[in-house]
């Protein structure tokens, strides 16, 4: 009865209300909704759907795939028209119609016919027609996946399942077929959250080969930064890695509707509320596409690489002596948690100078003071100092450092560094500031894909 009360109380003052309706055939007897936000993705969306298509039928008949095609009401005219022959492509698809007429031109008649023939319970959410979009001022990939996510809470919300998960994934991301599976039973009543297992494609050409190697090196890098300063941030940020039960959901009051960047908010909020766990039996394959349609992210990364401007600059990777510091500064804090902020901030400085610089622009102090007023034991207090130096104070204080004292340094350096500070395997390259070959770097990627 917790459950449904949280669930109602969430979709009457929090949920995107029923301005977007569900078109589906099947949605009975489901404990799972695949949410896949789709803008302008008919090249590549049905690739995703018949990946999910190869799960076995016993995941299929207990698991909904919902596309949410959407667009904003300021969004091309190309755009537009992709969309919408996806949702006759879906449509076409649900209905169980000839399959031929539609794909001929396009070339895609194996992967529907694919879909078609499996047990895939398929449904859509049209927010790209005339009347349907989402708006200019918030419509983006968080305003996406938050429709979707309202929607599979509502799917769910009835049903008697002790724990219904909602998995989120992209329209250009590939699947294994244990995907549904291994997510179905890794999520018991006291699993909350988990991030699944990635890695990127592998592109055809040698430059978007270097590209996503590099960028993918930077994201594991950084969690291996992360663990070894003992950070409870130290968790990959990917949105089509994310799979949370509806109960988090709600309690977080979903998915934020940001433009970019979305999933390392939505994370944050959930990492407050308990664990984020780690789902290594299976994996999920992100594009290594180049994009401009958010400002940052893996789209991005990748266009600005091949664009050739600043190369250099992707070979760099944070200074190791940050996590060191950072290390010592949560050392010092489970420590001194009972300490006033005069004390705290003396030891900060005897750590580096930086430090206490960074918490006295930060209004520790204040902060802190009002913390110690309000906690009664320290176990609060532990509590309420982890939400206010979250992932993203932490993020902060990285690129606080790195801008005020210590500059990146080149990225096989800092790998070298971070592995055996971490007392892992070393790289097998001379560590400085030459770039290895391609090969060396996948093989270094590969063993960093093994470690985080």
């Amino acid at each position: 009865m917790r459950r449904k009360s949280l669930v109602d109380t969430y979709l009457q003052n929090y949920s995107v209300g029923e301005k977007w309706q569900l078109t589906a055939k099947d949605t009975d007897n489901i404990s799972q909704v695949v949410v896949i936000p789709a803008y302008a993705e008919k090249e590549l969306l049905f690739s995703t759907l018949a990946s999910i298509a190869q799960n076995p039928s016993s995941s299929l008949e207990y698991s909904f795939v919902l596309c949410v095609v959407n667009n904003k009401d300021n969004s091309p005219c190309e755009a537009i028209e992709n969309n919408l022959w996806t949702i006759e492509c879906l449509d076409t698809l649900m209905a169980r119609k000839s399959l031929k007429k539609i794909s001929a031109k396009k070339n895609i008649y194996p992967l529907l016919d694919c879909i078609a023939e499996s047990k895939l319970k398929l449904g859509y959410i049209n927010a790209a027609s005339r009347g349907c979009e989402m708006p200019a001022n918030t419509g983006g990939v968080g305003m996406a996946r938050k429709i979707g996510m309202d929607m599979a809470v509502r799917l769910l919300g009835n049903n008697s399942t002790s724990s219904p998960v909602i998995l989120c994934l992209d329209a250009d991301t590939l699947v294994r077929d244990s995907y549904l599976s291994v997510i179905r039973k890794y999520f018991t009543p006291e699993i909350k959250t988990a991030i699944v297992a990635y890695e990127h494609q592998m592109p055809q050409t040698y430059e978007e080969q270097a590209a996503i190697v590099c960028y993918e090196i930077f994201l594991r890098y950084w969690i291996l930064g992360l663990k070894y300063a003992k950070s409870p941030w130290a968790f990959h940020s990917i949105g089509s890695t994310i799979a949370v039960s509806t109960e988090a959901y709600v309690e977080v009051r979903g998915m934020n509707r940001r433009e970019a960047g979305e999933d390392f908010y939505f994370l944050n909020k959930l990492a407050k509320t308990g664990a984020i766990n780690y789902v290594k039996e299976t994996c999920v394959y992100p594009s290594a596409r180049s994009s401009t349609r958010v400002p940052f992210g893996t789209g991005k990364s990748i266009q600005k690489f091949l664009s050739g401007i600043g190369k250099e600059e992707f070979y760099s990777l944070y200074d190791v002596r940050i996590f060191t510091i950072l290390r010592d500064w949560l050392k010092l804090m489970n420590k001194c948690l009972t300490a006033d902020e005069d004390e705290i901030l003396t030891k900060a400085g005897e750590i580096h100078v930086v430090l206490k610089s960074f918490l006295k622009i930060s209004d520790f102090a204040a902060i802190w003071s009002k913390i110690r007023r309000n906690s009664k034991d320290e176990k609060i207090l532990a509590r309420q100092f982890s939400d206010w130096f979250d992932g993203f104070k932490t993020l902060k204080l990285i690129n606080y450092f790195t801008t005020e004292i210590y500059p990146k340094i080149g990225m096989f350096e800092a790998l070298d560094k971070i592995l055996v500070m971490s007392e892992m395997q070393r790289s097998k390259h001379n560590s400085g500031t030459k770039i290895p070959n391609l090969e060396d770097q996948i093989e270094m990627l590969q063993y960093l894909r093994s470690m985080t």
